[in-house]
């Protein structure tokens, strides 16, 4: 039996770029930013990092290249003027190594959210001020406050990206895109693996090469040598509190 050809006004649909198919990627080019790797950003749908909507990058633990492998993208944002937000970090940034890496210091906050994570993060999209929001949730986060996130940052210009632990990918999410770390069994490299995209699922996790931090001498510190971008434990400036009478408190860092 011979195929028959689409209606015109569904084959119309289909081309769209914000419509996608099971077997084929999300196309989204004018909504993703770049990652600087190519080999990820030909599995990433749109070629990059999204926009406008939620992003789960899941890593146990720490000193593996991760907040590395987010440098291109978060410097492009930078670059272009962007504010990025740093939502309950587990360490304060080390700003000039942060500044070497092409992060504007004075375009980037750190909030101290506690235990209102999702609220915080729900305030900084609604704001429309953030070209990008990093936060680490609490682990026992909720389904309803994860689709509320991804309500959140659907349709808005923004990266919006959770880091949660391994042990969250046994569980659904909301997220469009979930993506887990590891090291690599080569030195230097990532192992970075896609367990969740618009499209067809990823055949393997990726090895990328990504700058590691590098351990300075210091009882509570921890810091980075070159662009490594990495987080140390500092103290920042006199936070100032900032919060909506509608919710509950947070501090803000900026530098």
């Amino acid at each position: 039996m011979n195929a028959q050809p689409l209606p015109v006004a569904l084959a119309d649909v289909l081309a769209r770029g914000d419509v996608w198919r099971g077997d084929t990627l999300a196309s989204l080019p004018e909504s993703a930013i770049p990652s600087g790797h190519a080999e990820l950003d030909a599995e990433l749908p749109g070629g990059g990092w999204p926009r406008g909507n939620l992003t789960e990058i899941l890593v146990d633990r720490g000193s593996v290249g991760e907040m590395s492998l987010l440098l291109p993208a978060l410097a492009r944002l930078s670059a272009d003027g962007g504010w990025l937000a740093l939502v309950a970090p587990p360490w304060l940034p080390h700003a000039p190594a942060w500044a070497a890496a092409g992060v504007a210091p004075e375009r980037l906050v750190v909030v101290k959210a506690g235990k209102s994570v999702g609220w915080s993060v729900e305030q900084l999209l609604a704001s429309g001020g953030f070209a990008g929001v990093l936060a680490w949730p609490e682990a026992n986060i909720s389904a309803r406050a994860l689709r509320r996130l991804q309500v959140a940052a659907e349709g808005r210009p923004v990266f919006a990206c959770l880091w949660r632990s391994t042990v969250a990918a046994e569980v659904p999410s909301p997220a469009p895109l979930r993506v887990v770390l590891n090291s690599a069994a080569d030195d230097g490299e990532l192992s970075v693996r896609i367990i969740k995209r618009r499209g067809r699922p990823v055949s393997r996790p990726l090895a990328l090469s990504i700058p590691r931090p590098v351990q300075f001498a210091g009882r509570n510190s921890r810091a980075v040598a070159g662009p490594a971008l990495s987080l140390v434990a500092a103290r920042g400036p006199a936070a100032a509190p900032v919060a909506d009478g509608a919710g509950p408190a947070a501090r803000v860092e900026r530098f």
